[in-house]
C-alpha cells in the first residue's frame, strides 16, 4: 500500500501544480460531469434547511460551495491545496481557508451540514476515513448533515483498464478497494456501498442512506462531451428512480453517503 505522505505529496502535485480546475470536470469535459453536480446538488437540497451553515471540506475550487452560497446558505470551503483555495476565493460569496478534514479548524456543534466530497478517496486507511468523519460529527449540531462521496471500485477499475488488459494489482482493487501504484490519480481507497454505509454507521452517523449519484448511465456518459438533452433528462430519471438499490450503487461514477448526527 502507498503511504498516506506520499499520497499527501501526489494531492499538491494532482490538484495544485498541473492547475486542475473542478469547476470544469463538472461543467465541461464530459457529460457525465453535469449530472454528477446536478444530482449531488439536488440530494443535499433535498435534505437540509434553507440558510444552514455548510462545510464543505475538500471544496477543491468551490463549484458547489458557490451553488450553496447562491441558494442562501453561509458556506465556508476547505482544501489542503492552496492553488485551489484561491481559485474558489474568487467567487466572493463563501469564506475558503487552507485545511486537512482529518483537523478541522472548526468549533464543536458549530455547522449545520458537512460536506466531504472529496477527502474518503484519498485517504488509504479505514482509520484515516473514519478520523475525517468524527471531526466531521465533531464540529456539526444535533441533527446536521454529513455527505461524503467515494468512488466506486468499478468505476476506478473502468477508469484505469482499456477495457481489454487489466491493470497490474486489479484484484486489490475490486477485493479490498486498494488502487493500484501506477496511474497520476492520487487514489487511496476505493468503495463499495455497503463498506460507504458501514464507515458512516461505525463513525456514529444515524439514519444512512448512500446513493449512486449518476446512476448506470454514468459511465456511459462519462465517453460524452455533449448529448441530447432528452438523453442527459433520461440519465437523471434513471438515476433517480434506482440509484439507491444496492446491486445499482456500485455501477455509478461515485457515490454519496448521508446521515445525521443524534
Amino acid at each position: 500500500m502507498v503511504s498516506q505522505k506520499d499520497i499527501d505529496r501526489r494531492i499538491q502535485a494532482y490538484y495544485g501544480r498541473s492547475g486542475w480546475n473542478e469547476a470544469a470536470r463538472l461543467t465541461g469535459r464530459s457529460a457525465q460531469g453535469s449530472l454528477e453536480f446536478e444530482r449531488t446538488q439536488e440530494l443535499i437540497a433535498e435534505r437540509i434547511r434553507l440558510g444552514s451553515r455548510i462545510a464543505d471540506v475538500g471544496g477543491a475550487t468551490g463549484i458547489h460551495a458557490a451553488a450553496l452560497a447562491d441558494a442562501g446558505h453561509q458556506v465556508i470551503l476547505l482544501d489542503p491545496v492552496i492553488e485551489q483555495v484561491e481559485k474558489a476565493r474568487a467567487y466572493g460569496t463563501f469564506d475558503a481557508v487552507v485545511g486537512d478534514a482529518r483537523a478541522l479548524p472548526f468549533e464543536d456543534n458549530s455547522i449545520d451540514v458537512v460536506l466531504v466530497l472529496g477527502p474518503l478517496y484519498h485517504l488509504a486507511k479505514r482509520e484515516e476515513r473514519l478520523k475525517a468523519l468524527h471531526e466531521a460529527i465533531r464540529v456539526l449540531r444535533s441533527g446536521g448533515w454529513v455527505f461524503a462521496a467515494a468512488i466506486p471500485r468499478l468505476a476506478r477499475l473502468s477508469a484505469v483498464s482499456d477495457g481489454i488488459t487489466l491493470p497490474t494489482g486489479w484484484e486489490s482493487l475490486i477485493e479490498q478497494g486498494t488502487p493500484p501504484e501506477s496511474g497520476r490519480f492520487p487514489g487511496g481507497h476505493f468503495h463499495t456501498g455497503a463498506e460507504l454505509a458501514l464507515e458512516l454507521t461505525d463513525a456514529g452517523l444515524l439514519q444512512v442512506e448512500v446513493v449512486g449519484v449518476e446512476g448506470p448511465a454514468g459511465l456511459a456518459l462519462e465517453q460524452l462531451t455533449e448529448v441530447d438533452e432528452d438523453i442527459r433528462q433520461a440519465a437523471l430519471t434513471l438515476a433517480r428512480a434506482v440509484g439507491g438499490q444496492p446491486v445499482v450503487q456500485d455501477l455509478s461514477n461515485h457515490l454519496l453517503g448521508m446521515g445525521r448526527r443524534a
